[in-house]
């Protein structure tokens, strides 16, 4: 065994020999650098095919997904959701990631303790508001914990961790973690909202897919959460500001926001009118989640679809003998 690594930290580059295990550091990269360039030198057209076929591969794939989406969007939405949720735990278990690996079983735990709850039938007079507060308090915390590894980042690359006589390495580190789980943990949490909006909307009775409402909403209902929207004073329920859209329907302030924010619905959620997100939001503060938001939709390709066409270009690069 030791022999073998020994072996391994041997590098033949020219007419000399190198130990790597005794080089310094920047000696070692240097070394490495040359020999590998050595290594594929004469290479070059068949690098050139690689690239192309990567090429083709990423833009006949981006087509495939695209035109899927809109056909089929229950299950590409269902097989997405999928690739995000086991694709990186396999990689952090490869690579013994075990701090992740806690936190996505809490994550997995939380989720389906509240998805069973979407589920119920019939659906309890809470539990709208219990999972919409669920998933906006992830959402808060993943867009805090995106936006302090990315400032984290930029304030290392600054020099500004000199101030503070921290490594520039550990810096990084810990600000690639937290913009990991920020965006990760993000892009998960808005499907899961989405997917336990729309089965406890449909369980209520109002909402509906096809876009005919299931049944007449009243007045006084707020049509997300189906409790009522004023409360007599000898009622018990919580007292909330209501919001009125452009079609007139009037919703429980919270449960607008958590339809349109947290589960991507930017429809009413009785006649699928298009909400005015301008006038919801008013405030320039809360304008930024739904550009986080924008952000997690496009990393959601990233983090699921982008692995599988790696493998599905090296299984070819394979197949044609380009290694």
């Amino acid at each position: 065994m030791d022999a073998h690594g020994e072996h391994d930290n041997i590098i033949k580059l020219g007419n000399r020999t190198y130990d790597l295990s005794k080089l310094p550091a920047d000696e070692k990269w240097r070394v490495e650098h040359a020999y590998l360039h050595e290594k594929h030198r004469g290479h070059e057209a068949m690098h050139a095919e690689m690239v192309l076929i990567l090429l083709a591969s990423l833009v006949i794939c981006q087509v495939l997904l695209v035109f899927w989406r809109k056909q089929h969007f229950s299950s590409y939405q269902k097989a997405t959701l999928l690739g995000m949720w086991i694709i990186p735990v396999f990689l952090c278990i490869k690579f013994q990631y075990w701090r992740f690996i806690v936190f996505w079983c809490l994550y997995t735990v939380g989720n389906a303790y509240l998805g069973w709850r979407a589920s119920r039938v019939p659906v309890g007079s809470t539990t709208p508001r219990l999972v919409y507060k669920w998933f906006l308090f992830i959402y808060k915390i993943c867009y805090f914990l995106g936006v302090t590894g990315y400032i984290v980042i930029m304030m290392t690359l600054l020099g500004i961790n000199v101030l503070f006589r921290i490594q520039p390495q550990s810096c990084f580190d810990v600000g690639l973690m937290l913009l990991f789980y920020g965006l990760y943990f993000g892009v998960l949490g808005r499907d899961l909202a989405e997917i336990c909006s729309e089965r406890m909307a449909a369980k209520i009775g109002y909402y509906s897919q096809s876009g005919i409402p299931s049944r007449s909403l009243q007045p006084d209902v707020c049509a997300v959460c189906g409790n009522k929207l004023l409360v007599q004073p000898n009622e018990e329920a919580l007292i909330e500001r209501t919001y009125k859209l452009s079609c007139h329907h009037t919703f429980h302030e919270f449960c607008i926001r958590g339809w349109c924010i947290v589960g991507k619905k930017q429809t009413c959620p009785y006649c699928r009118e298009k909400v005015d997100l301008k006038r919801l939001f008013q405030n320039p503060w809360e304008k930024t989640h739904l550009l986080y938001g924008s952000l997690l939709d496009w990393l959601r390709y990233l983090v699921a679809w982008q692995p599988v066409i790696i493998t599905l270009v090296q299984g070819i690069n394979w197949a044609l003998g380009l290694e």
